[in-house]
């Protein structure tokens, strides 16, 4: 048995460090953070160069976009390159590309260096299935939870974050901000993260033939992706639009009152433990029926309190934990198909589910632009209704793993 692989074989039967789990956490939240900074700025950078809110909404919609084509490109990489130094490639492109955001002069030039930061900002999806690889199985679903506590935070807080630093120093500082965090995490990734070897040498087209093939041999993947491609277009939409809605004649609020809204929303992060746990405990099924009538409720809640900040909040808040719900156990049961394929299985989920996101951001923008706010909540309503109803046609517990 070589060295590596006696390594690997040992990290698999310890669970990770506390330290290293927490970075990994940070990480993930940071990188992931990118893709929703430009949410609570759609009206300012609207006004900026002089656009309209469709428009606007189309920031979000290239970057989720850019997301969907990394996962699908760069993230199979992670079976193929070795992590570390995967990853730190990765967010060197991140940073120049936040770098010619944060100085751009014309929206298409904001446009593309979006696209591109999306693209590579799919380090989060590798370090994720990292943190599986390194959890022993009983614990996996644990340590995956804690990561991912991680990354939806940075999702959350990154609204919050931005809205603050744009109230005071402008929105170019937002993207040269996040350049340099980029930087300083590149850093401190190559220095804390273990060596792990490639679990195959195919070529780069063979890679993403098989990455094709999963889609074929495991049915799970593709019910999981589709369930969380409805959830997170709910999802999108809401956040892509509520920023219209509290800066609108109802609210008046400023950048900084969006931001403080998005702070709320954030508690929805704390379910993600929990979510890890139920994965453990074989509770896939049935939570993730709740979760959908969760964010169906959500979706209405947000409908009639369009006159109540109260309402709105709970609304986000229980919106943001059933769409947290449902990716833990999603990445619970794609993890469990196949140990020497997670980064391609985890490739396909993201991408399946960010194309859905992606969707539901541009839609949200367009609904939100012709029948306002309850146009949105309707959407919101009415895409878990959709996934609930397909979630009563999987098979019970019980079966073989590949229909769960």
């Amino acid at each position: 048995m070589t060295p590596s692989v006696q390594l690997q074989t040992a990290q698999r039967t310890a669970t990770p460090s506390g330290r290293l789990v927490v970075l990994l956490a940070v990480a993930s939240g940071m990188t992931v953070a990118n893709l929703y900074y430009a949410q609570p700025l759609l009206s300012s950078l609207g006004a900026f160069f002089g656009i309209g809110t469709a428009a606007a909404g189309g920031l979000i919609t290239a970057t989720q976009i850019g997301y969907v084509a990394g996962m699908l490109l760069l993230v199979p990489l992670g079976d193929r390159i070795e992590k570390r130094r995967l990853v730190v490639v990765l967010l060197a492109v991140t940073a120049a590309a936040l770098v010619v955001a944060g100085t751009a002069t014309a929206f298409p030039v904001l446009l593309a260096a979006s696209l591109i930061a999306g693209g590579t900002s799919v380090v989060a999806q590798i370090l994720v299935p990292f943190a599986a690889g390194l959890a022993p199985d009983h614990a996996r679903g644990r340590v995956v939870g804690r990561v991912m506590s991680g990354l939806l935070t940075g999702i959350l807080l990154s609204r919050t974050l931005s809205s603050l630093v744009s109230q005071v120093a402008g929105w170019r500082v937002v993207f040269l901000g996040s350049a340099v965090l980029m930087a300083v995490l590149a850093l401190a990734l190559r220095s804390a993260l273990p060596r792990h070897a490639p679990s195959t040498n195919v070529s780069y087209g063979r890679l993403l033939r098989s990455t094709a093939r999963l889609v074929r041999t495991h049915p799970a993947l593709v019910r999981r992706g589709l369930y969380q491609a409805v959830m997170f277009g709910a999802f999108s939409a809401f956040w892509t639009t509520v920023s219209f809605e509290l800066t609108g004649p109802a609210f008046h609020y400023s950048g900084f009152g969006v931001g403080m809204f998005a702070l709320v929303g954030a508690a929805g992060a704390a379910v993600a433990p929990f979510a890890g746990h139920w994965a453990d405990r074989g509770l896939v099924r049935p939570m993730t029926g709740a979760a959908f009538a969760a964010a169906a409720l959500a979706s209405a809640l947000a409908g009639f309190g369009r006159h109540s900040i109260i309402l709105l909040a709970v609304a986000a808040v229980l919106l943001d934990m059933a769409v947290q719900t449902t990716l833990i156990l999603g990445q619970h049961t794609i993890y469990r198909l196949d140990a020497g394929a997670r980064a391609r299985l985890n490739s396909v989920y993201i991408a399946t589910f960010f194309a859905g996101g992606a969707i539901g951001s541009q839609t949200g923008s367009i609904i939100y632009h012709a029948y306002g706010w309850t146009g949105v909540t309707a959407l919101g309503a009415a895409l878990p209704v959709l996934a609930l109803l397909y979630w009563t046609t999987e098979r019970r517990p019980g079966t073989a793993l590949k229909h769960q």
